[in-house]
């Protein structure tokens, strides 16, 4: 069966900061809080779709941080769910600084199975100039602790933040790979409307990343957690028309995870020398070797590449193979 999350957005409920870059109801695109019904069908829905298996997913908040009571309706209301055959089990998302033995105690009864925290960033400076209100060793201390409960650990990191460099980016991202997480989602920066951001923005003392820094910098991240054996489960924002009207500036696409996938794929075949080569890749993954309107192809043709496309589903959609003819 193929893998999948049924996401209910808590939105910025309970949060204890207002960070940086938070404007987290348009994040999700979401206003209203979720309600036992809420959660029930959207469940409901998701069982409709066949050949799927699922997790509940609380995202868009601090979900630990929340009011206790009704954080535990929520994962009540949840944990009834979990049957252990399409219906997994949960995951949630919350800060490094909400996480300690007595809401593990809690969790784990109530069937949650992974975790993920909001890290950022591993450098203090930055966490400290974005208005994080924790530290790096706080993510350490949580994600230790985590692991030691047996939840999967999954940690978000940002790229491009206020006083972030590329070097500090990769730091973070090494950081992270010693904490022996098992997923992570890399979010460039989005300047919203209402943010201290957009406020530095303006006076002209920050300048975010573009979409092709972003992209450039993901690039030589991706394989770093990808040797690491991280699996990477989301790199961009997720398509939103409220990010859309309330963004100000920063690495914004729509298919932002794409465009980085397809420049990792064309930097496998850079690491050739120019000549003729015949490439196999999985059906799924074509579209990512060719580039945006083959972007690739012809930049491949212009270095001195001729190149074969072999489709074959006998690879996984992460890998090239590519043989000299």
């Amino acid at each position: 069966m193929k893998k999948g999350n049924i996401s209910i957005f808590v939105p910025h409920l309970g949060c204890p900061q207002q960070c940086s870059f938070c404007n987290q109801k348009t994040i999700t695109g979401k206003q209203s809080q979720p309600t036992v019904q809420d959660v029930k069908n959207a469940v409901s829905t998701a069982l409709a779709r066949k050949g799927y298996e699922y997790e509940i997913a609380f995202f868009g908040g601090s979900f630990t941080a929340i009011d206790r009571e009704y954080m535990l309706t929520l994962l009540d209301a949840a944990a009834e769910c979990v049957d252990g055959q399409r219906i997994k089990g949960i995951r949630i998302s919350t800060r490094p600084d909400y996480i300690d033995s007595e809401v593990l105690d809690i969790l784990k009864s109530h069937k949650v199975t992974s975790i993920e925290l909001g890290a950022q960033s591993m450098d203090d400076e930055v966490l400290n100039a974005n208005l994080r209100g924790h530290t790096a060793k706080d993510v350490e201390n949580a994600a230790q602790l985590i692991k030691s409960y047996g939840f999967e650990l999954g940690l978000q990191m940002m790229t491009g933040l206020y006083l972030d460099t590329d070097e500090k980016a990769e730091r973070t991202a090494k950081k992270l790979i010693e904490l022996k997480l098992d997923t992570v989602r890399i979010y460039p920066t989005v300047v919203l409307k209402g943010t201290y951001l957009a406020e530095l923005y303006e006076k002209e003392e920050y300048k975010p990343q573009t979409v092709d820094d972003a992209a450039a910098l993901c690039t030589r991240l991706l394989p770093m957690f990808e040797k690491a054996g991280v699996k990477v489960i989301r790199l961009g924002l997720h398509a939103s028309d409220d990010i859309k009207k309330n963004m100000v500036a920063g690495a914004y696409h729509e298919s932002f995870g794409e465009i980085v996938q397809s420049r990792f794929m064309l930097n496998k075949v850079l690491a050739y020398p120019p000549g003729n080569y015949e490439i196999k890749v999985n059906p799924k993954s074509v579209s990512k070797l060719k580039g945006n309107q083959k972007r690739n192809i012809y930049f491949l043709i212009e270095e001195g590449y001729n190149i074969k496309i072999t489709v074959t589903d006998k690879i996984s959609v992460d890998e090239l193979k590519i043989v000299r003819r």
